[in-house]
C-alpha cells in the first residue's frame, strides 16, 4: 500500500482544532504531529487552507441491491458516498429479497466486498415471522451493525405490526435495534379521511397523511418496549417537534440506551417545498411544517438528537414522477450530505466541530464501531479533506447516483470535497477515483 503524508492540515477532531501533519501507513493513521519527516517513500499532499475531517459514517442508507438494481447498486451509491466524504455506511434490509435470513444477509456482505468503495455494514431485517433468524444475529454482534424493525410500512413483508413479535425481539436482541417509527393504522385512517375530502391527492398532502401524531405514537411505543427490556434502541429519522419530548439531553451518549437520529432532508426542507419539488421530496416519514425543522435543529444542538444521517433512498425519475399516490417515497442524498451540512456551517447554524461530532464521532460511539470515526493514531485512516474556499453547484453532470437526479440539483454549496481516504487509500482525489481496491466490513467493539 502507498504511504501518504498530509502536510499542514487543519484537523477537526473531538471538539478541537489542531494544525498538524498526518502520516498514513498500512491502512492506518501512523502519526499525528508537527513537521513530520520520514526517510521512506511517501506521497505528500499539501493540506494548507483545507480542513481534515474523519470520514462521515452514514447509519441509514438504501443501496437497493440485490433485486432493485434499476434504481441503484452498492457500487454506484458507495462511489457517490466517497465522493461526498462518506467513508462508511450501514445499509437497510428492504431489498429484494429482503435480508430476513442469515444467508441473505451474508449475500449482501459478499456483494459489497467485491464492489463497495466505502466500508460497509448491513442491518438484519425483521418480519412478523422470522424471530429465530433474527436471534441468530446475536452470534454476530461484533460483525453486524444491528437489527432493523419497520414499525411503519415498508416493501415486502418487513412491516412488524405484531406486538408479541415486537416484545420478543426487544427482549431477545443483544444488538442495537434500529426502528422506523410510524403508526400504520393511523396512516391508513388519515388517508381514508383525506380521500373523502379530495378526489385527487398531491404531494403537499403527504405530511397530513403521515402526520406528527402517528410518528409520536410509534416512537413512544418503541421506547416503551425498550424500557421494559432495557434494550439498546436507536430511533431513525426523527421528523417532528412532538417526538423530541421523548428524549433527554443530560445523559452522555456513551451512557444512553435510547438514541435518536435526524436526517439532512428534515433539517433542510419544509412542507413549503412541496410546491416547488413535489414528489422529489416525498419520503417516509414525511417532511413537515417549518416548526418541526426548527425544533429538530435545536434538539440536534442540545444533544437530544445524537447523529445525522441521510436515509439515502434512490428511485428512478419515472418512479418519482408518477401521480402522488403511486410515486415512490425516498430521496437520494448520500453524495451531498456533508456538503449540505457545511453550507449550514458557513451560515453559522452549526459549528464544524459539531458536524464532525454528529456525522462521525457520535455514529462510531452509538454503534460501538471499532477503530473508526476519529482521527487518532492507530485508527483506520478514513479521512476527508474539505476546501471551504471553493464552491460547487449540484448538476446532472456531477451527480453520481445511478438514478441520475437529486432534489438538491441547482444548489450551490460553499465547500467541496477534495480528497477521501478509505482504509488509508486515496479513493477519491480531485475528482478522480481509485477503484483498484474496495472497502472493508465494519467491525464492532461489543
Amino acid at each position: 500500500m502507498k504511504t501518504y503524508l498530509i502536510k499542514d492540515a487543519s484537523i477537526i477532531n473531538e471538539s478541537k482544532r489542531l494544525f498538524a501533519d498526518v502520516l498514513i501507513k498500512n491502512k492506518r493513521i501512523e502519526k499525528i504531529a508537527n513537521n513530520i519527516s520520514t526517510k521512506e517513500a511517501v506521497i505528500e499532499i499539501n493540506a494548507s487552507n483545507q480542513f481534515l475531517l474523519p470520514g462521515a459514517i452514514d447509519d441509514q442508507v438504501h443501496f437497493r441491491e440485490p433485486g432493485l438494481t434499476h434504481k441503484a447498486t452498492i457500487y454506484t451509491e458507495a462511489k457517490a458516498a466517497v465522493a461526498g466524504g462518506v467513508t462508511s455506511f450501514m445499509e437497510m434490509p428492504n431489498t429484494n429479497p429482503p435480508a430476513l435470513t442469515q444467508e441473505l444477509l451474508e449475500q449482501k456482505y459478499a456483494i459489497a466486498k467485491k464492489s463497495s468503495l466505502a466500508n460497509y455494514s448491513f442491518f438484519m431485517g425483521t418480519s412478523n415471522t422470522n424471530y429465530e433468524e433474527v436471534m441468530l444475529t446475536n452470534k454476530k454482534k461484533n460483525e453486524v451493525c444491528g437489527i432493523k424493525i419497520f414499525m411503519g410500512s415498508s416493501t415486502g413483508n418487513l412491516l412488524v405490526d405484531n406486538s408479541l413479535m415486537l416484545d420478543k425481539v426487544f427482549a431477545g436482541s443483544e444488538l442495537l435495534i434500529a426502528t422506523h417509527c410510524e403508526e400504520e393504522q393511523m396512516i391508513k385512517n388519515n388517508l381514508e379521511k383525506l380521500k373523502k375530502k379530495k378526489e385527487i391527492l398531491e404531494p403537499s398532502d403527504h405530511p397530513i397523511i403521515r402526520n406528527e401524531e402517528e410518528c409520536f405514537e410509534s416512537s413512544f411505543k418503541a421506547i416503551q418496549f425498550a424500557k421494559k427490556h432495557d434494550s439498546r434502541l436507536h430511533i431513525l429519522h426523527i421528523s417532528t417537534e412532538k417526538e423530541l419530548q421523548l428524549f433527554g439531553n443530560m445523559i452522555p451518549l456513551k451512557d444512553k440506551r435510547i438514541t435518536a437520529e435526524v436526517c439532512v432532508h428534515h433539517l433542510h426542507f419544509t412542507a413549503d417545498d412541496y410546491e416547488r419539488l413535489g414528489n422529489q421530496i416525498k419520503c417516509n416519514p414525511a417532511i413537515k411544517s417549518s416548526n418541526n425543522k426548527e425544533a429538530l435543529w435545536k434538539a440536534l444542538l442540545d444533544g437530544r438528537l445524537d447523529v445525522i444521517a441521510t436515509d439515502h433512498a434512490p428511485h428512478t425519475w419515472e418512479e418519482k414522477n408518477e401521480p402522488y399516490e403511486k410515486a415512490h417515497a425516498g430521496l437520494p442524498l448520500v453524495q451531498h450530505s456533508l456538503q449540505l451540512m457545511l453550507h449550514y456551517v458557513k451560515e453559522g447554524k452549526i459549528s464544524l466541530e459539531k458536524v464532525v461530532e454528529k456525522m462521525s464521532h457520535a455514529v462510531a460511539e452509538c454503534f460501538q464501531i471499532k477503530e473508526r470515526g476519529f482521527i487518532r493514531e492507530g485508527y483506520f485512516a478514513d479521512l476527508v479533506m474539505v476546501d471551504m474556499n471553493e464552491s460547487q453547484t449540484v448538476s446532472k453532470e456531477n451527480i453520481l447516483y445511478k438514478c441520475g437526479w437529486s432534489p438538491l440539483e441547482g444548489s450551490t454549496f460553499p465547500a467541496i470535497i477534495k480528497n477521501t481516504f478509505v482504509n488509508g487509500r486515496l479513493v477519491y482525489g480531485n475528482g478522480v477515483f481509485d477503484e483498484s481496491q474496495f472497502g472493508e466490513r465494519i467491525l464492532f467493539d461489543r
